[in-house]
């Protein structure tokens, strides 16, 4: 043990690049897992509607006409960041959407930090929707 602690005194330098790397690398994994917490794939959104998630579209009005979910509750991330309390129970499962799932993931980060508590994200938006051939309607 005292071998380690003069390498350490020593060669701090190393001592401080280790621990910055081993910091950097715990950083990088817990944020990537928390991403992939609210982020699901169109097979997994298929799941959460059958389970009764309410879908929640944040694009515009005009994107919104031209081809959405079935059932989605069309409100921008505007109107979320105005009002926060969509829906009164906050346990209730949430799907937000938009185009790519940029819009849809700050959406979704909105409703976690308001107390929601079941709130994910299209990966990939309805942009990867489309390419599974998923319905929408008009």
């Amino acid at each position: 043990m005292e071998r380690l602690a003069q390498f350490a005194a020593e060669n701090t330098l190393i001592v401080l690049g280790l621990v910055g790397s081993w910091a950097a690398v715990m950083f990088y994994e817990l944020r990537l897992k928390s991403q992939t917490m609210t982020h699901v794939s169109s097979t997994d959104a298929v799941r959460l509607i059958n389970q009764g998630a309410m879908v929640v579209d944040v694009r515009g009005t005009e994107s919104y006409k031209s081809g959405h979910i079935v059932d989605a509750r069309n409100m921008s991330l505007e109107a979320i960041q105005a009002d926060q309390n969509i829906v009164k129970k906050k346990s209730k499962l949430l799907l937000t959407v938009c185009d790519t799932g940029l819009t849809s993931g700050k959406a979704a980060n909105l409703l976690r930090k308001a107390g929601y508590e079941k709130v994910f994200s299209l990966k990939g938006g309805l942009k990867s929707w489309r390419m599974e051939n998923l319905p929408l309607v008009k």
